[in-house]
């Protein structure tokens, strides 16, 4: 395999693979730029108790399809031969896939399904420190399976900090320990707080940063809508030598790939990106970081009992993983906006998502009444998940004992938050399967009109957003099949 043989990965790789001949867990703690996303499992497909395939989980669909076409790569495959994914709405594999990269909500929806996880022998949970909503359920259910079920299944938790201790704890498993390959980053901070919108500033620090630094620049800002703003004020005050380049969820498959590479005409690159590439990526070409402080992360709205996305400022950690982005192919520099004194204000690690979120149907579905049947770094609330029940038996999903009922085994097919899929079910039964589609999309997602009058809000018509959401459908665009790819 070329381009491999220094990563420091492999001085590990020992370590590791006495470690996995025993079934059960073990954890890996690797800086980013060890090479344990890409390395790991191509150099577990030889072992004698590597039966199965693969599974190998990512947070999110970009990164799943990096990995695997890095792999392939370096196999000197196209993905979809011994290294394939599966992510929502694309999949690259065949019968000769031993190593399946997925999102982490593809892995809860295939055990829900086969339980058993057959033809699996390894499950490797990489970036688990991000600790996102769907790792945190797929674990508990894999360590379940693998002590009622599959007593030879193992798993592989892989994090990018050497906060390893709790989990190690939970899953009683042995830590290997890597090193990493990184480069100093000089961090600038700010003298005063931000007073200009978030995208306005953050233009004005990449235009200075250009001017200052050599190299291809990562400018990180919260979501779609400033990153657009920031593209169009960009493209107004810099000439064609420089190219621009979103990334950001609800981008198309290949305007993301084309983001994570070099450009093609040898131009510099601004590449303006939301947290899809805080982690799990290697951007080539990038020097410099402008970080403007921010993210959208899931947050429970007691308005309407779901969980929307809300912009918040990044914890401690995020910022330095953003940080280290600069400083991957050599040393580089971070300009954060924000103050050295804000800095250390900030949360010292993003909360679990798992704390805020509503886990009450996934479990029935798995036949599990209490969440401490289950092994979890932090179990669901007790409250909440009290209320959780309780929602669920008034939309019939449940019974009195607490049982899942066919209504509600369907509802958990849609994954779907249980108000949502209970919503769809009764439009489908009157006929109005489209009504209710659009419906669960525009309360799924970021109101459309965000309007707010002295700080009030403006009265809800849903008919006006349902009005848009049409009109955008009939936009000349999706009238010809493009189709973003969801967050």
């Amino acid at each position: 395999m070329p381009d491999t043989d220094a990563l420091p990965i492999n001085t590990v790789l020992p370590e590791l693979r006495s470690a996995l001949e025993r079934p059960g867990a073990v954890v890996l703690a690797a800086p980013p730029g060890s090479g344990k996303t890409t390395l790991v499992p191509l150099r577990l497909l030889g072992e004698p108790w590597l039966t199965g395939r693969i599974l190998m989980l990512e947070p999110r669909r970009l990164a799943a399809r990096a990995a695997a076409a890095r792999m392939a790569e370096l196999l000197g495959e196209a993905p979809g031969g011994r290294v394939g994914y599966r992510v929502r709405f694309d999949s690259r594999v065949s019968a000769a896939t031993r190593i399946e990269v997925v999102t982490e909500g593809i892995l809860t929806r295939r055990l829900q399904r086969d339980p058993a996880l057959e033809g699996v022998s390894l499950v490797i949970f990489d970036e688990f420190h991000e600790r996102s909503l769907q790792a945190d359920l797929g674990l508990a259910l894999c360590w379940d399976v693998a002590h009622a079920l599959r007593e030879d299944l193992r798993l592989l938790v892989m994090s990018a900090t050497l906060d390893t201790e709790a989990v190690a704890g939970l899953l009683k498993a042995p830590v290997v320990v890597g090193g990493g390959r990184s480069w100093p980053v000089t961090v600038h901070y700010r003298e005063r707080p931000l007073s200009a919108p978030i995208a306005r500033a953050t233009v004005e620090a990449i235009l200075g940063a250009l001017g200052r630094e050599r190299g291809d620049l990562l400018a990180f800002l919260p979501g779609a809508g400033e990153i657009c703003q920031a593209e169009r004020l960009l493209s107004q005050r810099l000439g064609p030598e420089v190219e621009i380049c979103p990334l950001y969820g609800d981008l198309g498959k290949q305007q993301q790939d084309h983001a994570i590479r070099p450009s093609a005409h040898g131009r510099r690159r601004v590449v303006l990106a939301t947290a899809i590439a805080e982690t799990s990526l290697t951007i080539e070409g990038v020097t410099t970081v402008v970080d403007s402080g921010w993210a959208r992360l899931p947050a429970f709205d007691p308005n309407s009992g779901l969980t929307r996305l809300q912009t918040q400022r990044v914890s401690r950690a995020s910022a330095e993983q953003r940080a280290g982005r600069a400083g991957r192919l050599g040393p580089g520099v971070c300009y954060r906006l924000w103050s050295a004194a804000e800095h250390s204000a900030l949360p010292p690690h993003t909360p679990a998502e798992i704390l805020g979120a509503d886990l009450a149907l996934e479990l029935a579905n798995w036949g599990v009444g209490d969440p401490a049947q289950l092994a979890w770094l932090d179990p669901p609330p007790k409250g909440a998940y009290a209320q959780a029940v309780e929602l669920l038996r008034g939309l019939d999903a449940l019974d009195r004992k607490g049982r899942i009922t066919p209504a509600g085994q369907r509802m958990a097919g849609l994954g779907l938050h249980p108000r949502l899929a209970h919503m769809l079910g009764y439009a489908a039964a009157s006929g109005q399967r489209s009504l209710g589609a659009d419906l669960a999309a525009l309360l799924s997602e970021r109101d459309l009109l965000r309007r707010r009058t002295a700080d009030l809000p403006a009265p809800v018509d849903i008919e006006e957003r349902l009005h848009l959401l049409r009109r955008w459908r009939r936009s000349p665009a999706n009238r010809h099949g493009e189709r973003s790819e969801g967050g």
